[in-house]
């Protein structure tokens, strides 16, 4: 039930041919932690194997019936999401904000919380980002929205209450859930701040996984999660 594997396979019907290749896959990302990492496997394997077998590029199409966030990691570019994700609208790259990850070494399956999700009042109540140019610009346009997901994933995982605690008591200029959960993300100012607030995190929570890094600043390719 791998993603890799399985968009190796719905790649090779949708040419008619049998898959035949190598993928090695290296996790570096917790699993079930809300950041999309199994997605970003997804798309990455169709991008290679669509060159390696001489095919066109996989469609939007295709890749939503991976997964709802498989089409944004496609196109690898900042982006607006709508829909289920099928609809992705391309962005100007955000600013190269520091930040820190902290995931409590707890999984939360996507579909628990969405099966305990109540209010979805926050959809919709924001538009696209435009114009962003500093880290202040960010945190004033994230404050002014929310994660409809946070409050279910936090029933099924209070310890998602101590993370955020945790960036916020860190010097987080802004601390959210990532996604479903239970990755959360703290923006911070600048490098040595996010590099100082994951290292003290570490030190008291040295069962968490934590990682300074910083949005990438690029339009085309792969964007990567760059340690500080």
């Amino acid at each position: 039930d791998n993603l890799v594997l399985k968009s190796a396979r719905v790649l090779a019907k949708s040419l008619g041919k049998e898959p035949h290749g190598r993928v090695r896959l290296t996790k570096n990302l917790p699993v079930a932690s809300g950041i999309g990492g199994g997605s970003a496997d997804a798309a990455a394997t169709l991008r290679g194997l669509a060159e390696l077998w001489g095919a066109a590029p996989a469609t939007i199409e295709l890749a939503t019936s991976i997964g709802s966030d498989v089409p944004v990691c496609l196109a690898s570019r900042t982006a607006w999401m709508e829909g289920r994700g099928e609809r992705v609208t391309l962005l100007d790259a955000l600013p190269a904000t520091n930040l820190v990850l902290a995931n409590p070494g707890v999984a939360v399956p996507t579909a628990g919380v969405f099966a305990r999700l109540l209010d979805r009042s926050g959809t919709g109540g924001s538009s696209a980002p435009r114009g962003l140019t500093s880290t202040l610009d960010l945190v004033r346009y994230l404050q002014a929205t929310r994660n409809d997901l946070e409050a279910p994933a936090r029933l099924l995982a209070p310890v998602i209450d101590e993370v955020l605690a945790s960036l916020r008591s860190r010097g987080a200029l802004l601390s959210r859930m990532c996604g479903s959960g239970a990755t959360c993300f703290g923006l911070y100012s600048n490098a040595e701040d996010a590099v100082e607030a994951a290292r003290a995190i570490t030190m008291s929570r040295p069962q968490w996984w934590v990682r300074a890094t910083r949005i990438a600043q690029r339009d085309i390719g792969v964007p990567e999660i760059l340690n500080q």
